[in-house]
């Protein structure tokens, strides 16, 4: 084996490191597919989702046990703040803004003082933020009409029904000895 390498070794080497100063730029087409090829992020929802119409049936005077039916267990119920439970809700998604929102309620005793926190979306409004695959905005129908199925051909012809015919006799043993 010789001790230096062979001219093509050397040619091969030297083109190499030509490529590997090239790429210290790298335009933003390249970064948009370098891009697409990162790993998939799952997406993480970590907390209790409160909605306007949650925040919107508490009242104050309520018990702890009503305002756990409206809103659920608590995230963070602290034993140094009996009087208070937090209710936080984090959401993260690839390609989309982080959110979290948190609501907290104070009691006086077992009655619910007063709450406060972050504005709440609605149901519909979360839910709307969630579904960001599809932005058409135009819903498909859900019946076909009369003209639609008119492409595929002529109504069946009606078949004659037949009187269904009776069951063979089945003869049972008896349940319980004679």
């Amino acid at each position: 084996m010789p001790a230096f390498p062979s001219s093509m070794t050397r040619l091969g080497l030297a083109l190499a490191c030509a490529a590997a100063a090239g790429c210290s730029s790298i335009d933003s087409a390249t970064q948009s597919f370098a891009s697409s090829l990162a790993p998939y992020k799952i997406q993480v929802v970590q907390g209790n989702f409160v909605s306007k119409e949650q925040v919107d049936a508490l009242q104050p005077g309520m018990s702890r046990q009503q305002v756990r039916d409206v809103l659920g267990t608590p995230l963070v119920a602290s034993v140094f703040h009996s009087n208070r439970w937090d209710y936080i809700f984090t959401l993260r998604r690839q390609g989309v803004e982080p959110q979290s929102r948190k609501l907290t309620v104070f009691f006086k005793g077992d009655q619910l003082e007063r709450f406060e926190g972050d504005t709440m979306p609605s149901e519909a409004d979360f839910v709307a933020t969630l579904d960001v695959k599809r932005r058409t905005g135009k819903v498909p129908p859900l019946e076909a009409s009369e003209e639609s199925l008119a492409k595929f051909g002529g109504k069946p012809a009606a078949q004659p029904v037949a009187a269904p015919e009776p069951p063979p006799a089945v003869s049972y043993p008896p349940l319980e000895p004679r």
